[in-house]
C-alpha cells in the first residue's frame, strides 16, 4: 500500500483528501507546516508528497530547496489558480509536477497514479543504458556523466531515460509529457519545457558539452557526447 505525505494548513482539505485517496488504496499523512512537513518528506517512508506553496513556519518552495539537497522522492506541488510564477519556480526547485487550486480530486488522484505508474514501469525494465557519455541504471534509479553521478529529481530521470533510449531522435513535447510525466500536454503547458531546461543544466555542468538539442518545429533530442569529447 503507497504511503503518502501531504504538506497542507488546511486541515479540512487533509481530511477529505485523506478519505478520497484512501478509496484507491492510498494512505494519507499530513503535516501542517513546513518544518514538520520537511521532518517527514525527508524520512523516506513516502512514495510521493503534495506540498502546498502557502505554509506556516516553513514556506513549500524553501521546504522544496531543502528537501532536494536530501531526497528525489516525487513532489507534486499544489499553487494557485493563474500563478504562474509559482509553477514555474517550483518546477525550478525540483516539484515533479503541479496542480493548481482549487483542482477535482480526481484529478489529484490521476496525477498521482501517472508518476508512481511510471517509477513502476521504469523498476521492471532493463536495468542500464548508455548513450555516449550517459549511462543510466534504471534498477537504482542513478545516473552518471562520464563517470561523475548525476543528481535528479524523479521527472528529470523519466526524461534522461526516455532521450537515452531514443538518442538521436526528435522527441516531441507531447511525447515526452507522456513518457515522463503520464499526462497529456495542456494548451499552456511549460512543465516540461523546465524540466528540459534543469536537466539540460546538469548534463552541460560537467565539461559544456550541449547534450539536449532543442528541434524547432518537433521538440527535443539527445546528442550521443563521446566520454572524450572536448567542447
Amino acid at each position: 500500500m503507497n504511503r503518502l505525505l501531504i504538506v497542507d494548513d488546511d486541515t479540512e482539505l487533509c481530511a477529505l483528501l485523506a478519505e478520497r485517496l484512501g478509496e484507491d488504496g492510498f494512505v494519507l499523512h499530513a503535516a501542517h507546516d513546513g518544518q514538520r512537513g520537511l521532518e517527514l518528506a525527508s524520512s523516506g517512508e513516502y512514495s510521493l508528497v503534495i506540498l502546498d506553496v502557502m505554509l506556516p513556519r516553513m514556506g513549500g518552495m524553501e521546504l522544496l530547496r531543502e528537501l532536494r539537497s536530501r531526497s528525489s522522492v516525487p513532489v507534486l506541488m499544489l499553487t494557485a489558480r493563474g500563478d504562474e510564477i509559482d509553477r514555474i519556480v517550483g518546477l525550478e526547485v525540483g516539484a515533479d509536477d503541479y496542480l493548481p487550486k482549487p483542482f477535482n480530486p480526481r484529478e489529484l488522484v490521476a496525477r498521482i497514479k501517472a508518476i508512481l505508474r511510471r517509477l513502476d514501469e521504469r523498476r521492471a525494465g532493463p536495468d542500464r543504458f548508455t548513450s555516449g557519455d550517459i549511462t543510466i541504471d534504471i534498477a537504482v534509479r542513478e545516473a552518471w556523466i562520464d563517470g561523475n553521478p548525476l543528481h535528479l529529481t524523479t521527472i528529470e530521470f523519466a526524461l534522461l531515460e526516455v532521450l537515452v533510449r531514443n538518442a538521436g531522435r526528435a522527441l516531441t513535447r507531447e511525447y515526452l509529457t507522456d513518457a515522463a510525466l503520464g499526462r497529456k500536454l495542456g494548451v499552456f503547458d511549460r512543465t516540461i519545457d523546465v524540466h528540459i531546461s534543469n536537466l539540460r543544466k546538469k548534463l552541460d555542468a560537467h565539461r559544456g558539452l550541449d547534450h539536449i538539442k532543442t528541434v524547432r518545429g518537433s521538440g527535443y533530442l539527445l546528442a550521443p557526447r563521446r566520454a572524450n569529447e572536448e567542447h
